[in-house]
């Protein structure tokens, strides 16, 4: 199977950046789509930001132009660049990837999750 690390979480004051990374281990063959998605306590999981092979990259309306994610194919990671953060952003974030992995000879789907990385933004 495919798992994901995230990483580049933390505590950064309003106004500031952070960039998110999530890196796919194991025989990736390809990435199919990829996306962010955030929860804060209390609120359903949500969409940062998604896009599919090829495709735009669909944000949401909350972080539009504050918000960019892009994708390294070499390394099979896709981040998330945050700026001007403000304390509504502060939430789990977790990135999602789907593709097909190399398993014996032949190609596979997966549906793979990170597992969380806290931003929080405060003074």
């Amino acid at each position: 199977q495919v798992q994901l690390v995230e990483s580049g979480g933390g505590l950064v004051q309003p106004g500031g950046s952070l960039r998110l990374s999530c890196g796919a281990s194991g025989s990736v063959y390809s990435i199919n789509a990829m996306g962010w998605y955030r929860q804060s306590p209390g609120k359903e999981r949500e969409l940062v930001a998604a896009s599919t092979s090829g495709g735009s990259t669909n944000y949401a309306d909350s972080v539009k132009g504050r918000v960019t994610m892009s994708r390294d194919n070499a390394k099979n990671t896709i981040y998330l660049q945050m700026n001007s953060l403000k304390p509504e952003d502060t939430a789990v974030y977790y990135c999602n990837l789907r593709g097909r992995y190399a398993y014996i000879g032949s190609a596979r789907a997966f549906d793979s999750w990170g597992q969380g990385t806290q931003v929080t933004v405060s003074s």
